[in-house]
């Protein structure tokens, strides 16, 4: 599985989500990582060497996926935000459903998401009636486009992920 991490945020948020996923390296569940930016920073591109990930720059509104996609080495990529933190038992999980996903019909699994104030909550609670890849999803490349997202089955994934709070983002860009 690839990692894809949609970095908005500041360089402390991406350098949070990437270590959180050194255990999921280290069990052989992660293969490598694709940071999505929407524009160069220093601070970013010193992480994103440190770490050996992959990176993308795109332009604001684009598809950060379908964008990392392309760079990925994996067919099954768990799409993140930066500042997201997989609580403990995402590994088995997330492998789990991976290997059971196509032959289920589910092309996306979706981790249920911690919020640690309410209007996180509310984005969550919302979030789930979308049938759009989103931060928190376990999607197959070949789900990215959204070529077939009005037939998209979602399956619940048992693991968490926690959101962190996110002040220079804006209310109503719901994810």
């Amino acid at each position: 599985m690839s990692a894809l991490v949609h970095s908005r945020a500041g360089p402390e948020a991406l350098a949070a989500t990437l270590s959180a996923l050194v255990t999921g390296v280290a069990e052989g569940v992660v293969a490598d990582a694709v940071v999505i930016v929407e524009q160069e920073s220093e601070a970013i591109d010193l992480i994103i060497e440190a770490t050996g990930a992959h990176h993308v720059v795109i332009a604001a509104g684009s598809d950060p996926w379908s964008a990392g996609a392309a760079l990925a080495r994996r067919d099954w990529f768990m799409c993140l935000e930066a500042g997201d933190i997989p609580l403990e038992g995402w590994i088995g999980a997330v492998d789990r459903f991976a290997f059971i996903a196509e032959r289920e019909g589910y092309p996306i699994g979706r981790l249920a998401r911690r919020a640690p104030d309410w209007r996180e909550w509310l984005r969550e609670r919302v979030g789930r009636l979308s049938r759009e890849v989103r931060a928190g999803d376990i999607v197959h490349r070949s789900r990215l486009g959204g070529a077939h997202a009005k037939r998209l089955r979602i399956a619940g994934v048992e693991a968490q992920i926690l959101r962190q709070p996110q002040p220079d983002r804006d209310f109503a860009a719901a994810g």
